[in-house]
């Protein structure tokens, strides 16, 4: 490995392709080499009608909640338009910066954990009768969110605004840098993104990469990363700034 906190070691980002930039240059700032491949492919919804009426009907609105940068990126719409009154939440700061880069300021944000149960956990959204909320996701995902602000009070619609699809190409370079050996660590952001790089690869590329150390950012993935039989699953503190401190700490005691 040649010189730099993270001494050449090559890192496998697994996050789709447009959310994956930051983290690339960083790894690269850091003296690491990023290796690319998006185990979920971001698209449009088939049907954007639902997307289109929420977007004409902001103002009905009291808060919208936007579950990743993908669905800022597809649900947000004009930023013109956005109603002054209208309060953004956001399950991670990567997701708030997603939606200041586009004009919507202050996304309240948790304090606790970066997930779900985080948001539920934030003052404004303990008592939330006849609140209007609007949930912006992707196709399926986790109904807690929703249901608990409706058992709250709320009443709440979910808008479909992206799709996640699993990637139909690229696994041969990736079997290649694992028969290499040019990955030493992968980050990992999702359970789908794991599922989908695990299946996308072939019986030697499923045992190469389950010994090699794998960061993620939520107990949950960790947990569908170990019954997959990777051997060492670590679990980081939030986002990009968790998952590089845990690779530096990791590569300094190499």
């Amino acid at each position: 490995m040649s010189s730099g906190n993270l001494r050449g070691a090559g890192i496998l980002i697994t996050r789709p392709a447009r959310q994956a930039a930051a983290l690339v240059s960083e790894i690269a700032l850091l003296g690491g080499k990023a290796i690319v491949f998006p185990a979920i492919v971001i698209l449009p919804p088939e049907d954007a009608s639902a997307l289109a009426r929420a977007q004409r009907e902001l103002t009905r609105y009291d808060y919208a909640v936007f579950v990743s940068a993908n669905a800022v990126e597809y649900g947000v719409g004009d930023p013109a338009a956005w109603p002054a009154k209208l309060i953004a939440f956001a399950p991670g700061p990567g997701t708030a910066a997603a939606l200041a880069a586009v004009g919507v300021t202050n996304a309240r944000v948790p304090s606790t954990t970066m997930d779900s149960e985080g948001l539920l956990a934030l003052e404004e959204l303990q008592r939330v009768e006849s609140k209007r909320v609007v949930i912006f996701r992707g196709g399926g995902g986790r109904e807690l969110l929703g249901d608990t602000l409706t058992s709250r009070g709320a009443r709440v619609d979910y808008v479909e605004c992206y799709r996640r699809a699993r990637p139909e190409a690229g696994a041969e370079g990736l079997e290649e840098a694992l028969r290499e050996s040019r990955i030493d660590a992968v980050t990992l952001t999702s359970s789908e993104g794991l599922d989908n790089l695990w299946n996308i690869l072939g019986a030697a590329g499923r045992e190469r990469l389950a010994a090699i150390p794998a960061f993620m950012p939520h107990a949950r993935i960790a947990e569908r990363a170990s019954k997959l039989g990777i051997r060492q699953a670590i679990v980081t503190a939030a986002a990009d700034a968790g998952l590089i401190a845990a690779l530096l700490e990791y590569f300094a005691a190499r």
